[in-house]
């Protein structure tokens, strides 16, 4: 009899019990298998148990050890694997610095930057008082140690222990030059991880006097040197190979801060650093105190060096900005080595410095102010004029590019830009001036009243403040914090790069800005609402002349971040600001000017940013240590110093309008002249068109060229005289003949 068939059904549940038995048997099985295998083992173990004080005094500790051992190093080599990353390319032993040879806008070379170093100088050519000073200073155990010099690494944790801060290094020559040839000055751990790996790296690829040459050649030593040969020649107009005892312990005391002890900056301060090296000479006994003696009574002398005429805040700037250029440049442009035209105004650079000195001379002590800066840049972002502080001499901080103020009131102009932008507002809209509170922060205005309704235009030309902040609020649609984004937004595509903070007091300037990005963000606005990137330079040549990149070639093109209108509309406020509100003082005869004042809590800060037709500038004024002044606002002092300042910067100069602003009459810069001569006045050279400027730059060079082509060619000699003839001009040149040959002007 046949078998009643099965159903599909039914298959599939036999089928998965069968796969569910098999499933539960494995696993039975396995665990058996897996607990005899553990008991077998744990049984054979049982063969290496230690009891007693041998456990306790050798297994845990060594087990211990092991292990944090184990995990230290697998840490610290995820840490150095970056750092090795740094050793893959096989020329790093020839990897060099920039530099660059700054030239005005007119073609004049003002300064240099970058590394000054020379290496031609043998080891077994230094003197023997140098070397000493250097090892007796910074690595005493150089010759004993593996890279890493553990003992003295200990010494100065243990030193810096006792003084409560760090008064003494622990690195090696090797870390330092690991450092100097891969890394940055950063102090992170991380860094340090590299720097010992790295160190090791190199002790095994160099000699202990390789490692020691390199470290003589490539340490920076203030003034842009690299080397002590490049800083013996900088501070003491001679080769390493002829420095005397004193002067080569004030060449070793630069290794540690050559900032700080750069004789050309402060002479007392690097001759009590050089009298310390002397100290060390003694205490490691490689001299006795009687061959010290002549170079303790008899110290350095340096060349002195500080040219007030340098435009050195601007150099320092320029620099840097050229450091992200070259970084942008095409990957077959391997040169180091440049000569870039800015945009600096050497005479209105030396105005503006005077400007600063004179006024703070003048009115510093009545405002307890002792500290201005300053930007001036045409209003393509070309920077003219840069003051970064009183004396670049004794502080090099630029305060006009790496000081971050409170902007106050003068952060209005981007609150007020964001409310005509969101269309929810016109310049002859009414707005109310009245108590406002967000949460339990309520802002209360300068003259510590509250005026009612008025215009648009007028809050901003009175500077009221709880408007502003009611600003916020109607531009956000009733929401102050989306308001305060809008107006982030918009500052920061206008040009400010710090961080905003987001706080109830944003509208009326609490966040932090520069003097740069601030001056760079007002030029928004005569640009008709395109935003422009602060520069400095204009051209960028090779050593051999080759033009790699130019600013209106292969610049950053303004961008339109606001709508021309509310620029315009803008510009008829803050005009007014100057013509009839807290900015009459920067009034300009014969020139139409816009700005805003601003003055921050306490008087601490004092600011007036504005622009003309042609340029924009913006002024800070204040104290490093964030002292109050006495109730110096940005209508006074700051004020004063932009009339002046831009006052002399439109001599000469053809007037632009601002768009939207009614122009006062035909008028020129020349007009001017009169109200801003001073005892140190130096016109301003004609300006050419940038064609013009091109045409005499080539001029220039022909001139060079047939020069050193004439100096290749010997002179022929006259069969009847037997004396020498030079050679006849070429016709080319001779069509030149009364072109300037080191200045070149243009826009």
């Amino acid at each position: 009899m046949d078998e009643p068939s099965i159903s599909l059904k039914e298959r599939l549940r036999r089928f998965f019990l069968d796969l569910d038995a098999r499933i539960d048997s494995g696993l039975f099985h396995a665990g058996r298998w897996a607990r005899e295998l553990f008991e077998r083992f744990t049984a054979y173990m049982d063969g290496f148990y230690v009891a007693g004080w041998r456990r306790w005094l050798l297994v845990e500790p060594v087990s211990e050890a092991a292990t944090l051992g184990t995990g230290g190093l697998v840490l610290m080599l995820a840490l150095a694997i970056p750092a090795f990353r740094e050793t893959s390319d096989e020329d790093w032993l020839k990897k060099s610095e920039l530099a660059v040879t700054f030239l005005d806008r007119y073609g004049n070379e003002i300064g240099s930057r970058g590394i000054k170093h020379n290496d031609a100088i043998p080891l077994d050519q230094f003197p023997d008082h140098l070397i000493k000073a250097v090892l007796a200073t910074e690595d005493r155990r150089f010759f004993d140690h593996f890279g890493i010099d553990i003992a003295g690494t200990f010494r100065a944790l243990l030193t810096n222990a006792r003084a409560g801060g760090v008064v003494q290094g622990g690195s090696s020559i090797t870390q330092q030059l690991a450092k100097n040839l891969f890394l940055s000055n950063e102090r992170t751990i991380e860094r340090k991880v590299k720097e010992a790996f790295l160190a090791l790296f190199i002790e095994t690829r160099l000699t202990k006097n390789e490692i020691l040459k390199l470290y003589l050649d490539r340490a920076y030593l203030g003034g842009g040197t690299f080397g002590v040969d490049a800083a013996a020649q900088y501070y003491f107009a001679k080769s390493a190979r002829d420095v005397n005892l004193a002067e080569s312990a004030m060449l070793a005391g630069l290794f540690k801060a050559p900032t700080r002890f750069a004789p050309h900056i402060n002479l007392p301060a690097a001759r009590a650093r050089a009298n310390v090296v002397l100290d060390n000479l003694v205490e490691a006994g490689m001299m006795t105190e009687g061959q010290v003696f002549g170079a303790r009574r008899n110290p350095a002398n340096a060349i002195d060096r500080r040219d007030e005429r340098l435009p050195n805040y601007y150099l320092d700037w320029a620099f840097e900005d050229m450091r992200k250029l070259v970084d942008t440049f095409p990957k077959h442009i391997v040169e180091r080595v440049f000569i870039v035209r800015t945009g600096l105004d050497s005479n209105l650079q030396r105005h503006a410095e005077n400007v600063v000195e004179n006024l703070l001379r003048q009115y510093g002590p009545v405002y307890k102010a002792r500290q201005i800066a300053a930007v001036v840049m045409d209003n393509d972002g070309t920077v003219r004029a840069m003051v970064g502080g009183r004396d670049y001499g004794t502080s090099q901080f630029n305060r006009a590019t790496d000081a971050l103020r409170q902007p106050g009131s003068s952060f209005k102009p981007y609150v007020y830009a964001a409310a005509l932008e969101s269309g929810l507002l016109k310049p002859d809209s009414t707005v109310v001036d009245g108590p406002v509170c967000i949460g339990n922060w309520c802002p209360h205005n300068y003259s510590g009243g509250y005026s009612g309704a008025m215009s648009f235009t007028t809050a901003l030309v009175r500077s009221i403040n709880t408007i502003a902040v009611k600003l916020s609020i109607t531009i956000g649609n009733g929401n102050p914090r989306t308001g305060r984004n809008k107006i982030v937004d918009l500052a920061r595509r206008m040009g400010l790069r710090t961080p905003l903070t987001d706080t109830p007091s944003l509208p009326i300037g609490a966040a932090e800005v520069t003097v740069l990005d601030h001056t760079g963000a007002y030029a928004t606005f005569p640009n008709g609402g395109r935003a422009i990137v602060p520069h400095a330079a204009i051209e960028v040549r090779s050593s051999t002349g080759e033009v790699i990149w130019r600013f209106d070639r292969d610049g950053k093109k303004p961008v339109q971040v606001m709508s021309p209108k509310v620029a315009g509309d803008m510009n008829v406020i803050m005009n007014q600001v100057v013509e009839a509100g807290t900015g009459r003082r920067a009034q300009i005869p014969g020139v139409k000017a816009a700005g805003k004042t601003g003055t921050t809590n306490a008087y601490r800060d004092a600011w007036f940013v504005g622009y003309t037709g042609n340029m924009s500038a913006g002024i800070w004024a204040g104290n490093d240590d964030y002292a109050p002044t006495n109730r110096m606002t940005g209508g006074s002092l700051p004020a004063m110093v932009w009339q002046q300042i831009m006052a002399y910067a439109h001599q000469g100069l053809d007037i632009k309008p601002i768009p939207g602003v009614k122009p006062s009459g035909p008028s020129v810069g020349g007009e001017v002249a009169a109200n801003v001569k001073s005892p140190d006045y130096v016109p301003p050279p004609a300006l050419l068109t940038s064609k013009g400027a091109a045409i005499l730059v080539r001029i220039e060079r022909m001139l060079e060229d047939a020069s050193r082509a004439m100096a290749r060619t010997p002179p022929a000699t006259d069969r009847t005289t037997g004396l020498n003839v030079a050679p006849a001009p070429d016709k080319t040149i001779a069509a030149s003949e009364g072109a300037p040959v080191r200045t070149v002007r243009g826009n």
